[in-house]
């Protein structure tokens, strides 16, 4: 299987102070973002420099904080074929907890309850079963 590493994400309630913290403070650059209206947040990703892994920053506009490390999301790598990765991590074990079910993005967690998020190279592949019919057999 070919993996990349993407990100790790943080939430956060702060998003001024931690874009200061990051820019500032540690010296990367924002590489992009992504306001949801509807989904009320915002994405934003720091980087060394382009193209390099990313910490995504993602603020729920909601008033909720995040203390005592609740904050951190999940981890990101991208793969050469989302359903082969799927297949080989089933069969040493590993619980497939957000199926890939649009063929562009899975999550699974490792051993130690961390979210793992894998998403496709590229397009999303066609769907294709048994993904398709998969249920959520967890959060992530």
């Amino acid at each position: 299987m070919s993996i990349r590493y993407l990100h790790a994400m943080i939430r956060t309630d702060k998003p001024e102070e931690s874009h200061h913290f990051y820019t500032e403070g540690l010296g990367l650059i924002q590489t992009r973002r992504m306001d949801s209206e509807k989904g009320q947040f915002s994405l934003i990703y720091y980087a060394t420099k382009e193209g390099e892994p990313e910490v995504e920053l993602t603020h729920n506009w909601s008033d909720r904080s995040y203390e005592g490390g609740d904050q951190f999301g999940h981890l990101a790598f991208e793969v050469d074929n989302i359903y082969q990765a799927c297949e080989q991590l089933q069969a040493i074990g590993v619980t497939i907890l957000r199926p890939p079910r649009d063929g562009h993005m899975a999550f699974i967690k490792d051993p130690n309850n961390i979210s793992i998020e894998l998403l496709q190279k590229g397009d999303a592949l066609e769907g294709k079963e048994p993904w398709l019919s998969m249920e959520n057999t967890g959060s992530w």
